[in-house]
């Protein structure tokens, strides 16, 4: 039988020395580096912008043991699929914490789940965050769920709950990392499926707000890396007037309320669509395709936002390189039926977007091709 042995820090004379808060048997959870009372003030600072995303289906408030939320938004379905999706910020979330700007990086969290889970054409119905953090400051939580708060609100979604942890001696103080998780719900028989994807179909692109939330390791590394707070904070004619900092910290797009009301309006028009996210057009155009057919895209026929020729400039990339690293100005890509596609792109208008025909899909085999070659960054306004 192993015996058990309990020894006492303060009796251990031939010991290493213990700091002096070990002096004593009792070691506190503030003591070990977490703030619950400050963890509570930050609770309470969130409750009104978690409140303002709610709708009429959120049963119960924040502070249980899960969110609960009523499914009555499926009851009048077909087949009502559930559908989920969960991502991150990624290392954008460096340029935020290096700014000390934390009030937008919610919104890209939210718009990276929502877009994902609309490509099924899901209505997104309630998210969840987890948000970790080295120190907890209420201030700064505040201002992080603050932005979840109104990409939730964007989303037309609830934000029905999440967790703040704590994490002392595993990340640095002013560290803090960002996760989320969206429900939806679409009728099966109203579902987008690459599946329906036909030769000649139209392909139909919504401008990004800039780089949104993929490819920051290689932005950060020819753009923020060695800049002084000054430099991020030059206004600069090349883009646009802006700051790199703010034009790097613009948040990612939400597509959802537009595309549903298009969804709405034009029913059967739109075929499939793809979010442009990590993998540009390049590795994100082919996974709403099926394997009898590519999509053409025609370089040239929508603008790239400054942000994006400034970041692919600095870093010297080619034009192959840029498609398969950053969406170079199209969040979305929608696949249209060709006999509708004045109708969607009317109803996009009507829904306030800026639409662009940046192609149409060809026989193949799965994959994104380009004509045009060299014309990437040629668009002229009609």
């Amino acid at each position: 039988m192993t015996e058990r042995i309990t020894v006492n820090a303060s009796q251990n004379e031939d010991g290493p020395q213990m700091p002096s808060w070990m002096d004593e048997d009792a070691v506190t959870y503030a003591q070990a580096g977490v703030d619950t009372a400050e963890g509570a003030r930050a609770v309470e600072a969130i409750k009104g912008v978690v409140h303002d995303t709610y709708r009429p289906e959120v049963v119960g408030d924040i502070g249980g043991f899960g969110g609960l939320f009523s499914i009555a938004a499926a009851k009048d379905m077909v087949d009502p699929l559930l559908v989920s999706g969960t991502d991150g910020v990624g290392t954008k979330l460096k340029v935020a914490q290096l700014a000390g700007k934390h009030d937008t990086v919610g919104i890209d969290l939210v718009a990276m789940c929502a877009n994902d889970i609309l490509a099924t054409g899901a209505e997104p119905l309630f998210f969840l965050d987890y948000v970790a953090i080295g120190k907890l400051n209420a201030e700064n939580m505040a201002e992080i769920v603050a932005g979840i708060g109104e990409g939730c609100k964007q989303a037309g979604c609830a934000l029905i709950g999440g967790e703040m942890a704590e994490h002392p001696g595993v990340m640095d103080p002013d560290d803090y990392d960002l996760s989320g998780f969206c429900v939806g719900v679409v009728d099966r028989v109203k579902m987008l499926d690459p599946a329906a994807v036909r030769e000649d179909d139209v392909l139909i692109g919504l401008a990004s707000s800039g780089l949104h939330s993929n490819g920051y390791s290689l932005a950060r590394k020819v753009c923020v890396e060695g800049k002084t707070h000054y430099e991020l904070r030059i206004e600069r004619e090349e883009l646009g007037g802006a700051s790199l900092q703010d034009a790097l910290l613009a948040p990612t797009r939400i597509y959802v309320k537009p595309v549903r009301a298009v969804l709405e309006a034009c029913p059967n028009a739109v075929r499939a669509l793809a979010h442009i996210t990590g993998g540009g057009i390049t590795e994100n155009l082919n996974r709403a395709l099926p394997e009898n057919v590519d999509a053409q895209v025609d370089l040239g026929t929508w603008p790239v936002p400054p942000i994006a020729k400034f970041v692919c400039g600095a870093a010297h990339l080619d034009e192959s390189e840029a498609l398969k690293t950053f969406n170079m100005g199209l969040g979305l890509v929608l696949i249209v039926d060709p006999e509708r596609a004045d109708e969607v792109e009317a109803a996009l208008a009507e829904a306030g977007e800026q639409t662009y025909r940046v192609g149409r899909i060809v026989s193949g085999a799965a994959g994104v091709r380009y004509a045009n070659d060299g014309a990437l960054y040629g668009y002229e306004a009609n």
